[in-house]
């Protein structure tokens, strides 16, 4: 084969489905057939123009799950089914020096600094591919990228069993977050969300959900005997949310801030000192978190079979676009080049 479609960014609202040459795979490099892409909000800021790091043209694409069409030099064997930790490091800055690889200073990924998987094949180092568990679903499988952003956040938290949670937001970060808290062993957790069919999906999954017309603070309050929660999640990233972080949290508890804010937000630091909170800030994900993504989605163990996904064909990749950006059919949005696995 000497080409192969993929999904091609060209300019601010553009995304096109091209023939283009198969990958160049440098040596010791693995060669990926890709089964399925999630689409998150970093591909929407790409193709709307706004990411700072992106240029077109760009095979977009970061969720990436796949078979092991040609082995690299070390690494999963050829047919393999992976997932990929889409993380570019350089190797050389502090955080890389001292293992915190995935807070390096010229941090990149692959769907942004370099090709992604909108794609029927990719090419990638070794060291990046997670082997999966066989009888895995690969559609499931894509979740892992997500998930591994939920389980860093969770291990950021430092949670302990019981503990009452609060999460801002009911989108793929914000559930997946919920769930592997609930794994973890909180004992409530309450998630706001302004959209109805995301608090539709976080009530089917058994989670308190903040009724429309009300606040975290006032479905906190009997909960918790008016202290506030435990640990406070916030995977929304809007000012509004970052304002009252501070006052649903009890004394000494822990705020994650695992949403990425585009512009600096007033938080109430006054706060942060007569409460004596803690603050941890959330940027990705380690090696680490990517195996115990792929644990859990294998054990079954968060019923991910709840988590409602679609999956669109990648040349109907514009219309996985718009189903991505309304929010309203699914909490995420899938791309295959398979043929027959697409859901329309």
């Amino acid at each position: 084969m000497s080409s192969m479609k993929a999904a091609v960014w060209t300019a601010t609202d553009q995304v096109q489905v091209s023939k283009l040459p198969m990958p160049e795979v440098p040596a010791g490099w693995a060669l990926v057939k890709v089964a399925y892409n999630g689409i998150c909000g970093t591909d929407l800021a790409i193709l709307h123009g706004r990411h700072p790091r992106a240029s077109a043209p760009l095979i977009m694409g970061h969720e990436i799950s796949g078979w092991v069409e040609r082995a690299g030099a070390t690494g999963p064997a050829a047919g393999t089914l992976v997932v990929v930790e889409p993380l570019i490091t350089c190797g050389q800055c502090r955080s890389c020096k001292n293992g915190l690889t995935h807070v390096c200073r010229n941090l990149g990924l692959y769907g942004i600094d370099s090709p992604g998987g909108m794609a029927q094949y990719v090419a990638l180092p070794p060291e990046v591919l997670h082997a999966v568990p066989a009888g895995v679903d690969p559609r499931t499988a894509t979740l892992a990228e997500p998930l591994a952003v939920a389980v860093h956040a969770v291990g950021r938290s430092e949670l302990q069993p019981g503990c009452t949670v609060a999460v801002y937001g009911a989108g793929p970060i914000g559930i997946l977050t919920a769930l592997v808290a609930r794994h973890a062993g909180a004992g409530a957790v309450v998630i706001t969300e302004p959209s109805p069919y995301r608090r539709e999906v976080a009530e089917q999954l058994g989670f308190i959900v903040v009724p429309a017309g009300s606040t975290m603070a006032a479905t906190l309050e009997p909960l918790t005997d008016g202290e506030g929660a435990d640990v406070t999640f916030d995977s929304a990233a809007h000012p509004s949310v970052a304002a009252e972080l501070t006052a649903v949290t009890r004394v000494r508890g822990r705020i994650v801030v695992v949403g990425v804010y585009k512009q600096p937000a007033a938080l109430d630091l006054q706060s942060v000192c007569f409460k004596e909170l803690t603050i941890a800030g959330v940027r990705v994900y380690t090696s680490r978190d990517v195996t115990t993504a792929i644990e859990l989605i294998a054990s079954g163990a968060l019923g991910l079979e709840r988590f409602p996904t679609r999956s669109f064909d990648l040349g109907d990749v514009r219309a996985a676009f718009d189903a991505a950006t309304s929010g309203q059919e699914c909490l995420k949005v899938l791309v295959t080049p398979l043929s027959g696995k697409a859901d329309r």
